[in-house]
């Protein structure tokens, strides 16, 4: 790899911070060359050799060849829509825009361009969920019959001074944790027959919609398998990460990938080639609990199951072989046209208590 390709990251706050810097200057091959902060000098605290701009319009005139959209979600399409105009790569966070529509027009335009336009769908390299997939493509627990996924936090109060929290159509939860649920099930099993979900307010104050549940529903050799994304924040006592079933056993997962808090509590992502990142805690294992003999259900085996290592570079070396034509996007626009889509028919859900077939035109 003869030179680098300059990235700028826009916005840092705890996106750009924690997902986006730390791990764009960890891959080989993509530099961290300039860092978008409208105000403050934290960026620069954090980086003091990179430059600080201070305005869209500053970064774009740069010489990066992708832009990182990380500022706050009512942004992300105006900004991603500039960048490709601009003549960059992109990468956008989630959510990656407001409607389906949006995340189609961007996708187009970059098709147009010949440029990579990738969301931040990293959770795709979160470890419990490299290791669920594994598990049902090896067959490990027969065929499927229901998944469950939850991403649960506790916080019974409305935090004050964080745009997420204010009114407005991308403030959701929906829209926050939706995508990367909603992204998962569908990289494990593609488009379900009908989608039923409810997008409410279970706290006694809030601003924005802080709760959801969503059933997809699909048919696996003639049998229905259920999958339920859910998240609330009001769970003192959190539910299993991971909860599948299936013809041969079951796999229960608790506890999330432990990227984002190491992070966050001050731990520094080392370069690619390092092995030494994140490895989770045997204590923090899944259980699978199988029936040898299925004629006699009651006789279990319980085993601990090794967290395969979650590694969020991994989402940046796809998006720089993409860039230089080495290797396909792992993650897609369409991939965010979908979740999205997805999203809409929850809302659209909620308000009818319908369930609703996908339209074929968005796979």
């Amino acid at each position: 790899m003869s030179q680098d390709i300059k990235v700028g990251v826009a916005g840092f706050g705890l996106a750009g911070r924690v997902f986006h810097a730390p791990f764009v200057s960890a891959v080989p091959g993509l530099e961290l060359s300039v860092l978008f902060q409208r105000s403050g000098d934290t960026a620069q605290a954090a980086y003091p050799s990179t430059r600080i701009v201070r305005s869209l319009e500053d970064l774009l005139a740069s010489d990066i060849g992708l832009v990182v959209v990380a500022t706050p979600n009512a942004t992300h399409f105006e900004f991603a829509k500039a960048a490709l105009q601009a003549g960059k790569h992109v990468v956008v966070d989630k959510p990656v825009t407001a409607t389906s529509d949006e995340a189609a027009e961007l996708t187009a335009l970059a098709l147009s361009k010949e440029l990579v336009f990738a969301p931040f769908h990293n959770r795709r390299w979160d470890g419990d969920f490299l290791t669920v997939k594994k598990l049902i493509a090896e067959g490990t627990l027969g065929r499927v019959s229901s998944f469950e996924s939850h991403f649960d936090r506790f916080r019974p109060v409305q935090r004050q001074g964080t745009w997420k929290e204010q009114a407005g159509d991308m403030h959701s939860l929906l829209m926050d944790l939706g995508p990367h649920l909603i992204d998962q099930a569908l990289a494990l099993f593609g488009k379900p027959d009908s989608v039923w979900g409810s997008s409410r307010s279970d706290r006694d104050v809030t601003a924005i919609q802080d709760a959801f549940d969503i059933s997809l529903r699909y048919t696996v050799e003639s049998k229905p398998l259920t999958v339920w994304l859910r998240s609330t924040m009001l769970a003192a006592d959190p539910s299993p990460r991971l909860l599948v079933h299936g013809t041969k056993g079951s796999f229960k997962k608790l506890g999330v990938d432990p990227q984002e808090p190491a992070i966050v509590a001050g731990a520094k992502v080392p370069p690619m080639e390092d092995p030494s990142w994140l490895q989770e805690a045997e204590s923090a294992w899944g259980t699978l609990t199988l029936a040898p003999n299925p004629a006699e259900p009651a006789k279990l085996e319980r085993t601990q199951v090794k967290t395969e290592r979650g590694d969020y570079r991994g989402f940046y070396a796809n998006v720089r072989d993409a860039v230089l034509g080495a290797a396909s996007l792992a993650v897609t626009g369409q991939d965010a046209v979908r979740a999205l889509r997805i999203i809409e028919m929850v809302l659209e859900s909620s308000r009818t208590g319908a369930s609703i077939k996908p339209e074929a035109a968005t796979w």
